[in-house]
């Protein structure tokens, strides 16, 4: 079964009243529990384990044989996001799906220093994940926040990183270079999460479900893509305050990663990179490139070997279109 929480017609009565209600539970106290029985269905053969890092736990689930292939998810999301193509990938690739901390069920740092959560920390946490699993080389996609933890970890292991793989992204620095109003619409929850505490994790939290699906109806082009499963998942994770909370300071973090991408201008990604973005911007026009900006090309100005192209869907590639994103992927790392 198959959900998608922007699918609702308008001049539906059903559907007006489902969203009715679903406004109404937004502001009522949320419990979800985990559901071992869904991770089983969704990561069949897959093990599950957390390790523990210099500061936090990471919660990860790994499976098959071959060259590692380290999955990086974005947000509001977990690894669960990945459940489509991970057994694909597992047919040719020793596959690890880690929660990034702040997220899903991985650590959730108390600092309110922001040094906590920026993209270098996060990649490092990354790295060390890796080397516990006997890994020194690998390959890397990432999907929204995790292809910015993925191009800092470019950057700063050059020598672990074997390619990179981004979804659905632009480079943070090109983007906040370019700023205009198209791309501020559409990165709204950018601005609002920044914003100082607790003005942010207030609001979210006392309309959890309801900014939740605002968020993936909005950002989904292809209706059904999200299971009931996962989305189970992204709910029960989205739904504790320390998510809301550390998932805030991640946005916030973007003052200490545009200082480290500022240290870094002009050099560029030595690996291979493969882009892969989305070609439906219905819902929502000016996301990533706010009409001045080429997703590829910001990308060419910070890798050497750069290739890539738009797929027909919208944001959550590796679900909306996980067939075309699989081939892709597949076809790339076998020319690394």
């Amino acid at each position: 079964m198959s959900r998608h929480a922007g699918s609702a017609k308008r001049g539906d009565p059903e559907a007006n009243r489902d969203s009715q209600s679903s406004r109404e539970r937004a502001y009522s106290p949320i419990t979800v529990s985990r559901s071992a029985t869904n991770e089983a269905a969704m990561f069949e053969g897959f093990s599950r384990t957390r390790i523990e890092v210099s500061s936090v736990g990471i919660n990860l689930v790994h499976g098959g044989e071959g060259p590692p292939l380290l999955l990086l998810h974005g947000y509001p999301q977990t690894h669960a996001m990945w459940h489509k193509v991970a057994p694909r990938f597992a047919e040719h690739y020793t596959v690890v799906a880690p929660d990034l901390r702040g997220y899903g069920d991985s650590g959730k740092p108390a600092s309110d220093d922001l040094n906590d959560f920026c993209k270098r920390t996060s990649a490092q946490d990354q790295v060390e994940v890796m080397a516990a699993l006997g890994i020194d080389r690998f390959h890397v996609v990432g999907h929204d926040r995790g292809a910015r933890v993925g191009h800092r970890m470019a950057l700063d292991h050059p020598e672990r990183v074997r390619s990179f793989t981004s979804l659905d992204v632009v480079a943070s620095q090109a983007a906040f270079d370019n700023m205009n109003r198209d791309l501020a619409y559409s990165w709204f929850h950018w601005h609002l999460m920044r914003q100082p505490s607790p003005f942010p994790e207030t609001l979210i939290g006392n309309s959890v479900k309801f900014y939740l699906d605002f968020l993936l109806g909005q950002w989904t082009a292809v209706d059904g893509a999200i299971t009931d499963e996962a989305y189970a998942e992204y709910l029960r994770c989205f739904s504790n305050p320390e998510t809301i909370r550390t998932t805030c300071m991640d946005y916030r973090a973007i003052a200490i990663d545009l200082i480290h991408d500022e240290a870094d201008r002009g050099r560029k990604i030595s690996c291979p990179m493969l882009v892969l973005w989305a070609g439906n911007m219905a819902r929502r026009p000016g996301w990533q490139t706010g009409g001045k900006l080429d997703m590829i090309g910001s990308w060419q100005e910070r890798a050497g070997n750069v290739r890539g192209r738009a797929l027909d869907c919208g944001h959550f590639l590796a679900e909306e279109a996980p067939d075309e994103t699989a081939r892709d992927i597949l076809a790339f790392l076998s020319d690394c």
